[in-house]
């Protein structure tokens, strides 16, 4: 079909895309659309740094044929724009210019400048021998018109402008920068600075050079990198589309860094234990298994760090701690990665009491040192970290917020079981009911309990003392409440950010805590397997059919002696997901009177670069494209199905082709008069 020329790539010159159309006048291109036409809409919008010389009167409005030519994917979008860049490449290849340099002088950094400059006044220039400067880095906004081009660079430390006029700069060298710098090219420049007439402050450019030559599109500027699933993969796009999450990077670096420092302050040394282990121990998890091959065993990734670093206290050292790598393999959410990072610590001859103190230590010294402050904001809740923290036992808490004392139940799990249910039914869900009838002791049944009503009620900074034995194999039994152990964790905003025991000492306690863990796991391995049977092997999503086994050096180390202490284990911070897109940068037309500010938009648009948003018009909630404010000549937004290709016109323009097809056909038998179109040049 001749719509098929549409979608394909071509060198022809652009008045080939319009054969598709109809001879309609370009006067109706520009009409409003109407309830009762059933044409629908073609966007064509220029996207190299390249001016098209097509104007409006030169596209006429086309009864097309059927558009149903597939669409593309972003994926073909993107090695659309690939293809163009790597003929720029080979372009300025040919102009004997390396488009990957081996380094850049730079003299300062965009935020060293605008720090130095700030008292510029407006259409001020710094003219003086030390006022030239060189700087590097990506451009993330580009505006090029006439014999004038703004462009946007963005460093580790900030943005900057880089004002570049055709005079001013050396042989074809304006010239190139229009026709081989793109956004998302890194790029070293040199010049004054100055600050413009609208107040920008301004690298005024004597020349200029392609570091390196991006070859893939950045992220739309209005809507930035949006796709979670890629914003967690590609980490590195997302720093490039939402510079905000490079501040979370930085924010943590902080705060490891003064973890450090709060605890080598009172003595701790910094080790470093296996990550290959023999034997997964130190906590409950699922571990990612490995094979040795010179030893011709299979080893485990570790799941904590615990064992070998009281192996350390048992060695002699009194003060120990490690920031590592942890791997479990189970679950992935919000809440939990397969590997995450840990500060794990020891301290010989304390309880856990002692880590109550450390924890409040650091985490204050952590907020004063990234906020300044004591109060923070988070998610609108305003948390105070003042000194000193509610302590308060798991029990109580379960008392206070689910109403259950089950300090006053018998040990009859049955019995405690209808209470809990009877009590908390109306506000449990299926997952919450089945997960309280699996538990397998009274101590499992408090802890279900309190991770269901009360854990995410927990904001303000709170230590949960007193945890039942079941849960708690590592801990010392408490010393006043039989069944409970002296462990606390620490939760701030309904998330728990530590946990820590009195350490149990006692290796034959040890042993047999450790041997009854083994069995209890082995039969649910066990039932596990039992359902899985006829079902070709596939096992359940949160099976147990993995190995658990004893860690026996860890137990002959104690039997040799560890002195008396308290632990505490915390994942440290990870950088999430802020809800951001990339800002579009102020775009100013600096020196320029109403009438060349005019031609600018008209010349900015058609390179597709600057992305105006007219006063008169408004965008369409599914697309870019523009709709008169006045709705009563255009189609209803859910009737319009968007599709998109780029296709590439003269071998240098990139154009982005979107098709809107209207709910109500013209009532005819022929199918591709049905989808009548018009070819509309947005300009």
């Amino acid at each position: 079909m001749d719509a098929l020329k549409l979608w394909s790539l071509s060198s022809q010159p652009l008045k080939h895309l319009f054969r598709v159309a109809s001879s309609t006048t370009t006067t109706n291109l520009r009409r409003p659309f109407s309830h009762s036409s059933s044409y629908s809409r073609v966007v064509l919008r220029c996207c190299s740094s390249t001016s098209i010389s097509t104007t409006p009167a030169n596209a006429a409005r086309a009864g097309g044929r059927n558009r149903r030519a597939s669409t593309s994917s972003s994926t073909s979008d993107r090695d659309a724009v690939r293809a163009i860049r790597l003929k720029k490449v080979e372009e300025l290849r040919s102009k004997g210019l390396e488009p990957y340099a081996y380094g850049w002088e730079r003299t300062h950094t965009a935020n060293q400048l605008q720090d130095i400059y700030k008292d510029l006044a407006d259409g001020e220039e710094a003219k003086a021998e030390r006022d030239a400067v060189s700087i590097a880095g990506r451009i993330v906004a580009r505006r090029a018109f006439g014999k004038l081009a703004f462009l946007t660079l963005r460093d580790d430390s900030g943005t900057i402008q880089l004002y570049c006029e055709k005079e001013r700069l050396a042989d074809e060298q304006f010239d190139q920068l229009k026709a081989f710098v793109d956004i998302g090219d890194i790029v070293g420049a040199s010049g004054s600075i100055k600050r413009t007439e609208k107040g920008e402050l301004s690298i005024y450019v004597n020349s200029f050079a392609i570091l390196t030559k991006s070859l893939l599109p950045l992220p739309d500027k209005y809507h930035g990198l949006t796709d979670v699933d890629k914003r967690y993969r590609q980490r590195y796009v997302d720093m490039i589309a939402n510079p905000e999450v490079a501040d979370v990077f930085r924010k943590r670096a902080k705060i490891i860094s003064e973890i450090r420092k709060a605890v080598e302050s009172v003595g701790f040394v910094e080790v470093e234990t296996p990550v290959l282990q023999g034997a997964a121990g130190g906590a409950e998890a699922r571990p990612f298994v490995t094979h040795h091959n010179s030893l011709g065993r299979d080893l485990y990734l570790r799941i904590a760090t615990e064992l070998h670093l009281k192996r350390m206290l048992v060695g002699g050292f009194e003060k120990v701690y490690e920031i590592g790598r942890i791997f479990r393999n189970e679950g992935i959410s919000t809440r939990h990665n397969p590997e995450f990072t840990t500060i794990e610590m020891y301290e010989a001859y304390s309880d856990y009491e002692s880590m109550m103190n450390m924890a409040e230590e650091i985490v204050t010294r952590c907020a004063l040192a990234v906020h300044g402050t004591l109060t923070v904001d988070y998610q609108g809740v305003e948390i105070h970290l003042e000194r000193p923290w509610r302590r308060e036992t798991m029990h109580n808490l379960v008392k206070e917020s689910a109403e259950i004392d089950f300090g006053e139940l018998s040990n009859d799990l049955k019995v405690a079981k209808e209470v809990t249910l009877k009590t908390l039914g109306a506000d449990l869900d299926h997952k919450d009911k089945v997960s309280i009838e699996a538990c397998t002791s009274i101590g499992h049944l408090l802890n279900e309990v309190f991770e269901i009503a009360v854990e995410p009620k927990l904001l303000q900074p709170t230590f949960v003392l007193d945890y039942p034995i079941e849960i708690s194999p590592l801990a010392k039994p408490h010393r006043r409440n039989a069944g409970l152990t002296e462990r606390f964790e620490l939760f701030i905003c309904g998330r728990e950010l530590a946990n820590a025991f009195s350490e149990l000492t006692d290796p034959m306690d040890q042993r047999g805590r450790l041997e009854e863990q083994v069995r209890q796991h082995n039969e649910k391995k066990a039932a596990a397997i039992s359902e899985t049977d006829g079902a070709n092997d596939k096992r359940k999503e949160n099976d147990d059919s993995y190995e658990v086994t004893l860690d026996d050096d860890f137990l002959t180390a104690l039997e040799y002696g560890m002195p008396p202490a308290s632990g505490m284990n915390s994942p440290t911070p990870s950088p999430p997901l802020p809800n951001s897109r990339l800002e579009p940068v102020p775009e100013t037309s600096d020196h320029l009177s109403d009438e060349e500010t005019t031609e600018i938009i008209k010349e900015e648009r058609l390179l597709g670069n600057a992305n105006p948003q007219p006063a008169t018009a408004q965008p369409c909630l599914k697309s870019s494209l523009r709709k008169p404010n006045s709705d009563s000549g255009a189609p209803k937004q859910e009737v319009l199905k968007k599709r998109v290709q780029w296709t590439d016109f003269l071998g240098k323009q990139l154009v982005d082709v979107r098709e809107f097809e209207c709910s109500e056909p013209e009532d005819t038998d022929n199918e591709d008069d049905n989808r009548r179109g018009c070819i509309c040049v947005i300009l």
